[in-house]
């Protein structure tokens, strides 16, 4: 593996894009948006094609990837509206900051986050508590819909922006649900330029960086006071395009995201420790259907079924990139199944720590230095979902099965090796299956007081935020 700075470890950037979908790249297929840097990147790199996000939606997606644990383990399992307090860590969640941190990495957050808050009950799961040393960005998700807030956070306190924010009147969570009346800072451009400090301030130690960014997420808020969420400074390359406004602001988003991942891949290069440097870019779950963007346009999913919000390929299969020049193969690609968890023991492999007990995670930093046959892979895969009457899905070899709603409905199962569409539903032909990857999905949840959908084993009564998909 990479020689590392001073103490002989990597450096570790994990990118990951908001609402990004398997299809929304060039290098996965798609035809009209423009990601050359991130196209680059996997022709310098690897790619893997079935990787996975940790949930379809956002916060518990962050917590499958910061704590190891998988939807039926880790703590934050849903987007809870406005009580942080259920959508927060705990001081007793070990995630991947903390373990890189014990093991002497600088680390950062910049971006969003969206597992801590400074509202009562949820100040346990802020950055700083969490194994961050620099924080600046979002804390509360519902902030982040807006692209030009009034603050950002840097560490623990409000920094002020130049833009002023107009209520909508639909606020929760501490927000006012407004939108930007006067937009002069780009919450995105200015992310990324302290991420860019962050390395130049950090290049002769070892250093994890988290850069969490907000594109392409629609502006949930402007939308509902404009029509129009997606919110950029220009439409770039497709300003003459004979699209509407929203399609052409969701194109120039994702370009705008790649120019500025292209800026940070070349900063390491000039800096002389892109050869010592893990970049991984991936995106939180599959593509939204929101801000008034044409998907039929896009096709966000690319091949798959299915988008934000659903168990089905096109909601969980998510990019992944990982580049290191001179270590990972280049112009590669992997069909290695993994997924978010594994983040935690891939980054205490490459620093040379332990990996806490009780996890939901394998390293797949042999596959990602041309190891395979050293590479150890998962008996199965498990998520579960709270939203919209609450489903479940387990993925074992190339079976793939999904339960709605949750421990009571009907279980359909799909043949990803001949069906990566799902769209023969092949239960009736193969009930031992069935079978067997229902007594998975049972196996896999561990109950919990704050997420309790209706039907579960524990309690019947709905689970916190659902019927709320505004996330």
């Amino acid at each position: 593996m990479p020689v590392g700075a001073a103490e002989g470890r990597p450096n570790l950037v994990v990118i990951m894009a908001d609402d990004l979908g398997y299809g929304d790249l060039g290098c996965y297929g798609q035809q009209l948006i423009q990601t050359p840097r991130l196209d680059r990147m996997a022709r310098e790199g690897l790619r893997f094609r079935q990787f996975y996000a940790g949930c379809p939606v956002c916060a518990p997606s962050r917590s499958v990837l910061m704590t190891g644990q998988h939807m039926g383990h880790t703590h934050v399992r849903g987007n809870a509206g406005g009580d942080m307090s259920i959508q927060s860590l705990r001081d007793e969640d070990r995630t991947v900051a903390e373990v890189l941190q014990q093991a002497g990495y600088a680390t950062a957050l910049c971006g969003k986050w969206g597992l801590g808050d400074q509202l009562p009950g949820a100040e346990a799961g802020l950055p700083l508590r969490q194994g961050f040393d620099f924080f600046y960005g979002y804390l509360n998700q519902v902030h982040a819909h807006n692209y030009y807030p009034e603050f950002l956070w840097r560490n623990t306190r409000k920094e002020p922006l130049r833009n002023q924010v107009q209520s909508t009147g639909g606020g929760y969570g501490g927000f006012d649900g407004g939108y930007a009346t006067r937009r002069v800072d780009y919450s995105h451009d200015l992310v990324l330029e302290q991420a860019l400090q962050f390395v130049r301030e950090h290049r002769s130690q070892p250093f994890f960086l988290y850069l969490a960014l907000t594109i392409p997420h629609a502006n949930n808020e402007g939308t509902r006071a404009t029509g129009n969420g997606q919110e950029v400074p220009d439409f770039g390359p497709y300003a003459e395009r004979d699209w509407s406004d929203q399609d052409k602001g969701q194109a120039a988003m994702i370009t705008r995201m790649d120019a500025g991942i292209g800026r940070l891949l070349d900063l390491l290069a000039q800096l002389d420790i892109d050869q010592r440097t893990v970049v991984l870019f991936t995106s939180d779950n599959g593509p939204h259907d929101e801000g008034g963007h044409d998907t039929q346009r896009f096709q966000p999913s690319g091949p798959l079924r299915g988008m934000k919000r659903d168990l089905y390929e096109g909601g969980i299969r998510v990019p992944l990139i990982v580049r290191c020049p001179g270590h990972t193969p280049a112009g590669q690609i992997t069909d290695h199944v993994a997924y978010f968890g594994d983040l935690l023991a891939t980054a205490a492999e490459l620093a040379g720590a332990t990996t806490p007990p009780g996890l939901d995670s394998l390293s797949f930093l042999p596959a990602i230095t041309g190891r395979q046959d050293q590479q150890r892979r998962h008996d199965h895969l498990y998520w579960e979902f709270y939203e919209r009457g609450g489903k479940q899905a387990v993925r074992q070899g190339d079976w793939k099965a999904i339960r709605m709603p949750m421990f009571t409905g009907r279980t359909e199962l799909y043949d990803l090796s001949r069906d990566l569409g799902e769209a023969r539903d092949v239960a009736g032909e193969h009930p031992e299956v069935v079978q067997r990857l229902e007594s998975l999905m049972d196996a896999a949840h561990t109950p919990h007081p704050n997420w309790q959908p209706k039907g579960s084993p524990e309690k019947q009564q709905p689970a916190p935020g659902d019927g709320k998909p505004r996330f």
